[in-house]
């Protein structure tokens, strides 16, 4: 498997998002995958370059006000105008923060913003998908069309497939995902929600992650809230991404 089909994982990894079995497989990739190693060095590398990125821009602003308060406290002997300057520096330093901080924790998050940051496509797990096929050439091509982000073929075929596998959830999840997709919203719900109602499942942490995407999309914004916080509440491996969600979400 090449590097680039394990990003979806990359990023979990990343963010701390796996379960524990996940985890346990993922490592064991790394062990006996240099090239995959790298990625996810690079990736980490980057993440942290960017988290800095924020904090060098304060740093360097910070410095340019100190400089112009020393070269006109060299230009001015009147103390109280000297003091006026320094109160002045100290009030813009205060005018930088609040800024900074309005700039990434006050923006409220609309749903094209939402679904920059936060939406991936779900991959299904290399083992699951060859259990899951077996003989099935239906499902083998819907999955072909998945993988080549052809959703709207694999939608269709991925409904036909269910019409003799009708209890198979990560069948109804997949159907979903390429209605999403293909922005057939109401059809993805329906999908969703079908997950979640079987409740005996691995796939319902996934199930209610799009299906608050879904509610996103659709300006349900109060259903999406209510989705985001109980997927928060139950700690599944999206409740990060969830809260950001919330304390941006209006």
């Amino acid at each position: 498997m090449k590097t680039n089909d394990f990003s979806y994982f990359i990023e979990r990894y990343i963010a701390n998002e796996m379960s524990d079995s996940e985890k346990l497989w993922f490592e064991k990739e790394l062990d006996g995958n240099s090239e995959l190693r790298e990625e996810v060095n690079l990736r980490k590398r980057t993440d942290e370059i960017l988290k800095n990125q924020d904090v060098i821009s304060l740093r360097n602003k910070l410095s340019s006000i100190e400089n112009q308060r020393k070269l006109k406290d060299k230009s001015l002997s009147n103390p109280y105008r000297i003091r006026y300057i320094r109160y002045a520096a100290v009030i813009s330093v205060f005018v930088i923060i609040g800024s900074i901080t309005l700039l990434f924790t006050g923006r409220s998050l609309n749903s094209e913003t939402i679904m920059e940051r936060y939406y991936k496509v779900y991959e299904p797990p290399t083992s699951q998908r060859s259990v899951s096929s077996g003989s099935n050439s239906e499902f083998n091509l819907a999955l072909e069309f998945y993988n080549t982000h052809d959703y709207e073929k694999a939608a269709a075929l991925f409904s036909k497939v269910l019409e003799n596998r009708p209890n198979d959830m990560e069948l109804v999840l997949l159907e979903g995902v390429s209605s999403f997709e293909i922005k057939k919203y109401p059809e993805a719900k329906q999908s969703f929600g079908k997950v979640i109602d079987d409740k005996n499942n691995l796939y319902i942490d996934q199930a209610e992650w799009y299906l608050a995407l879904c509610y996103v999309n659709t300006n349900e914004t109060e259903k999406a809230k209510s989705l985001f916080k109980l997927i928060v509440k139950e700690g599944g491996i999206y409740k990060d991404n969830a809260s950001k969600i919330l304390r941006g979400l209006k």
